[in-house]
């Protein structure tokens, strides 16, 4: 059986926010958390992006639930030797409840320095070598690296937990999941999709971690649930590749505008049926999920931790 998590939203959320909705879903019954890393959000609506590290020094205080970035990007906008001291801190400070997750980014957050954005498959060259770097980072052994697309000179990490932080891989392509497979310790994508699932299983991931999240909008008006996802998620009912090469939330905007209320309708989960909201989820757990995350879209945090409580939670068996 899986578990259940909860998915913070750093785009739509404030620090503090963050920090007592994680606290109001361990008390809901959540297993575990994932928490969004990006210097921008997606459109002005959502409206916040604090620096993730700090948000979860804060976390590390506030729960004891496990806590994972979903995900970080350590190529090009900050390199992998300063996200290797990021994580290895905070697993030092949840005491080993953290992984990092990690992909190969969006322009939206990474080409904010100026650099040229590169096309997908260097993005996965550039993954893997980070990768590489933060793994022999991790051990607290002294580390040089001269390599294709990284330099690393007389780096050591001083403060590292007894365990290896493990990193877990995005992929929602076969070349990612193919990278996730071979040098992932799990993998996380979005969909429910069994064949990435065992793609993943059959191409060296074997019993590893697969993850997966989703996004509804519980609420008792349903209408004005699509409202809220269509104003401040457009984004996420895009398709084809623009959510990894638009390079600013003006740009997303602009393409939010192809995005109708009636396509929200047809594709969120929207409102307080509760078998909708369990559906949804079990399809995760039929396509051989192992962690399943939610994220609850909109200002109604409470009613949503209380619904999954009392109506949801209950009728998903967790491990």
């Amino acid at each position: 059986m899986p578990e259940y998590g909860y998915f913070l939203s750093c785009e739509e959320f404030a620090p503090a926010e963050l920090i007592e909705q994680a606290r109001m879903a361990e008390q809901a019954g959540f297993r575990a958390l994932w928490i969004s890393d990006h210097y921008h959000p997606w459109n002005d609506a959502q409206g916040q992006s604090p620096f993730v590290w700090s948000v979860l020094g804060a976390l590390s205080e506030a729960v004891s639930l496990p806590v994972e970035t979903a995900v970080t990007c350590p190529t090009v906008r900050t390199h992998p030797a300063v996200i290797a001291q990021a994580a290895a801190t905070t697993a030092v400070m949840t005491e080993g409840r953290f992984r990092l997750g990690v992909g190969s980014g969006e322009a939206l957050n990474e080409h904010i320095l100026g650099h040229v954005w590169p096309p997908t498959s260097v993005r996965l060259e550039m993954l893997e070598e980070s990768i590489q770097i933060m793994r022999r980072l991790f051990t607290g052994e002294e580390v040089s690296h001269h390599g294709t697309h990284y330099t690393v000179e007389n780096a050591r990490l001083y403060t590292v937990p007894d365990e290896p932080v493990p990193i877990d891989i995005s992929g929602f392509g076969p070349a990612a999941t193919a990278l996730a497979a071979r040098v992932g310790d799990g993998y996380i994508t979005m969909m429910p999709e069994a064949s990435m699932v065992e793609q993943f299983r059959k191409g060296g991931g074997g019993a590893k971690l697969v993850s997966g999240g989703t996004k509804v909008c519980y609420g008792t008006d349903r209408d004005e649930a699509v409202r809220t996802v269509h104003r401040l998620w457009g984004n996420q009912f895009l398709p084809g590749e623009l959510a990894q090469v638009l390079p600013s939330p003006s740009h997303f905007e602009q393409a939010q505008t192809l995005v109708t209320e009636d396509m929200v309708r047809d594709k969120a989960v929207c409102g307080d049926d509760v078998d909708e909201h369990v559906a949804a989820l079990a399809a995760f757990a039929d396509a051989g999920f192992d962690r399943i995350y939610v994220n609850q879209i909109g200002p109604d945090q409470r009613g949503f931790f209380d619904f999954y409580r009392t109506k949801v939670l209950p009728q998903l068996a967790q491990d």
